[in-house]
């Protein structure tokens, strides 16, 4: 089983314990939710999109069920939206549900649909999906909130920030069930261009984008307050920034352990002393020693 703590991003981890700390930050919250918002979110979502299912679209449907498998997570309810921009979401506490569109569909080859689908997972998986319905809420507008509205603002924006920094973690879970480079090349249809032009991006050089783009943006305190004011409302990283930081993840220890690890998992084999993961061409165990 793949554990979070396994994959977050280092800046979601730090952005949410700044968001947890804020004074007020849980009675917003807790207000956000008996609003009745994730019910009526629920009931306009089973009333203008289908519900995919063994019997309806089941070549969409399957591709759902063995990513939630891999991650460990319960399976949530999936729905197809009638809508030619690209696009997917989770939403929902107490029935969670992800939600694709038909230009999404169309748009994505097999392997890139999974990755969505995975990213969409890793929301799930890493808990993040009551505070986006709450971000999301919060950009509809405060008037709902009364008195707790006035303190709502800066909530909001470090809800958004913490947002963009979750995208981050859900990128990694998405190159765990198919790749890094994979991840990336969804990031680049998902900017909006065809495939037939998309295919042949230099991936490497669009990341190298993302660091110029931290040039502009450090270089005085003019340039870093025109950035803040551009990026403070956004949900989402821009994509040269999440094509750089998955592909640099891409290279780590740390995803090279990880699925190394999921590798042996899933041969099966395991020490009989330690009972941990352990591969058929070992003698010994690494993890404690013992003679395979």
């Amino acid at each position: 089983m793949i554990k979070p703590a396994e994959f977050i991003h280092p800046e979601d981890a730090a952005a949410l314990r700044q968001l947890e700390n804020i004074p007020g930050f849980p009675a917003i919250a807790k207000k956000v939710l008996e609003l009745g918002y994730e019910k009526l979110k629920y009931g306009l979502n089973m009333a203008s999109t289908i519900r995919l299912s063994p019997t309806q679209l089941p070549e969409l449907y399957r591709h759902l069920p063995p990513i939630c498998e891999r991650l460990g997570i319960k399976e949530p309810e999936f729905y197809l939206e009638m809508n030619p921009v690209p696009n997917a979401y989770t939403s929902g506490d107490t029935r969670v549900f992800i939600v694709v569109t038909s230009g999404l569909v169309e748009m994505m080859d097999d392997e890139e649909l999974d990755a969505i689908l995975a990213h969409e997972c890793g929301h799930i998986l890493c808990r993040h999906v009551v505070y986006k319905m709450v971000a999301d809420y919060l950009s509809m507008g405060l008037d709902a909130l009364g008195i707790l509205g006035s303190l709502a603002k800066p909530v909001e924006y470090a809800l958004l920030y913490w947002s963009r920094k979750a995208e981050l973690s859900c990128d990694r879970c998405g190159s765990i069930i198919t790749s890094p480079d994979v991840v990336a090349r969804s990031m680049a249809r998902l900017a909006g261009g065809p495939k037939s032009i998309t295919q042949k991006i230099n991936m490497q050089e669009w990341a190298k984008q993302a660091d110029k783009y931290e040039e502009i943006k450090n270089d005085g305190l003019w340039n870093k307050t025109l950035q803040l004011a551009v990026t403070i409302g956004m949900t989402h990283p821009f994509s040269a920034v999440r094509v750089r930081e998955i592909l640099k993840w891409g290279q780590s220890p740390q995803y090279r352990n990880l699925m190394e690890n999921l590798r042996l998992e899933a041969s099966g084999r395991k020490c009989p002393k330690c009972n941990r993961a352990v591969s058929t061409d070992w003698a010994y165990c690494k993890h404690c020693g013992a003679k395979l």
